[in-house]
């Protein structure tokens, strides 16, 4: 397995654009971004042990950008299934979601089906990947599972770390295994600790309300750290469920193969009545930039602000007349503007141009391009205009 590196520059635009949030409900500590139009029913996604909320950055930043609203959270510490069922209905009271769509992974999509077991009219339908119906098998194949809590935290990443597969991957493969390597290295030991006991706390999925055609199964042909019998349970389960077969992608195909799985969540969301409002997308990136360009993320990173806004801003000047024409274009973020001193700018790309005009002397001039400028002379008192001296 490579070495953890530097973070990929996609998910880098991803911290400076979506804000991280983090709120306390009871002794929970929940970590989750939320994103896209909220008049939309969210799109849940749930990661597995070795996952955090970042994992689905990919998904959050795609399908948002569509009109679809994904909320990404972190598992919190529960220490058995009933406790996380009661802790994941109080968080989604708390951000105000009713109906919900899951998506999840391993061990997220196990409790994805446990809590749509035991709370049936909050999900709408699910999205299963790579998962399993119950917990048996893991126990065996942990029998220290009765001390994990007090097992030592490079004892827990380290085992959690042998179920990904080792060796040659193909590119895409090896950079998703190096993030989530990377995300492992940020969970405390508690964290480490409460997932695993959920992955040996003896559980199963019993029948669900929900009907098949609401339930789509996106498994991996290739490899996953989930047994592949444990898989065909699932199938087997719900054999009217949708299919949704990646031939590659390994245990984290939402990394690995993005442009496919946002594809396969797209198409189930249509399938199942939600409707994307892409019309709401421009003015929640502008009221986002705005709010994240005056405070600093939840992780103590500040914001990145371009420098070009910085560097490339017109000069203040209290003689300056304004344009003949006014140029106003939409943009997904943008700064509000001095309009009682400064008229808009033209704006192209993400520069900013101003030509400071001379009212007295000179008529306004139109900017055609960026170097082609029309004079304007006058012919009907035959009056020459004597250049001004240029100022060094």
């Amino acid at each position: 397995m490579k070495g953890v590196s530097s973070a990929p520059g996609d998910y880098v635009h991803f911290k400076s654009q979506v804000p991280l949030h983090k709120i306390p409900i009871g002794v929970k500590q929940w970590r989750y971004y939320d994103f896209g139009p909220k008049v939309v029913p969210p799109l849940i996604c749930l990661p597995g042990t070795a996952g955090t909320a970042d994992v689905y950055y990919k998904q959050v930043m795609s399908l948002a950008m569509k009109g679809y609203r994904v909320i990404s959270v972190d598992i919190p510490r529960v220490w058995n299934h009933h406790e996380w069922i009661q802790a994941f209905e109080k968080f989604l009271d708390a951000i105000d979601v009713h109906h919900i769509h899951l998506y999840g992974t391993s061990l997220g999509g196990f409790l994805a089906q446990l809590f749509a077991q035991h709370r049936p009219r909050r999900v709408r339908s699910l999205i299963l990947s790579n998962t399993f119906l119950e917990t048996q098998s893991f126990s065996a194949a942990m029998p220290w599972a009765p001390i994990v809590s007090w097992t030592p935290s490079f004892l827990l990443k380290r085992y959690v770390l042998t179920g990904i597969r080792d060796g040659p991957h193909e590119p895409f493969i090896a950079d998703s295994v190096d993030f989530v390597v990377s995300q492992v290295e940020t969970l405390s030991r508690e964290d480490l600790a409460s997932r695993l006991t959920l992955m040996v706390d003896a559980a199963s999925v019993g029948s669900l309300l929900l009907s098949d055609s609401f339930i789509t199964i996106m498994d991996t042909n290739d490899y996953c750290a989930t047994p592949q019998n444990l898989k065909d349970q699932v199938s087997e389960r719900y054999p009217e469920a949708r299919r949704a077969h990646l031939k590659t992608g390994g245990d984290f195909p939402f990394l690995s193969r993005p442009d496919e799985v946002n594809l396969h969540l797209q198409l189930h969301l249509r399938r199942v009545g939600v409707e994307a409002r892409p019309d709401l997308v421009r003015g929640a990136m502008a009221v986002t930039a705005v709010s994240a360009s005056d405070s600093t993320n939840q992780c103590g990173d500040p914001v990145n602000v371009s420098k070009d806004n910085e560097e490339k801003s017109p000069p203040s000047s209290e003689n300056r007349s304004p344009p003949d024409e006014e140029v106003t274009e939409t943009y997904d973020f943008g700064e509000k503007q001095d309009t009682d001193e400064h008229p808009a700018h033209e704006t192209m790309g993400t520069h900013s141009f101003e030509e400071k005009q001379d009212s007295d002397d000179h008529p306004a001039q139109e900017m055609m391009g960026t170097h082609s400028f029309e004079e304007k002379h006058s012919t009907e008192e035959n009056q020459r205009v004597e250049p001004e001296p240029l100022e060094v």
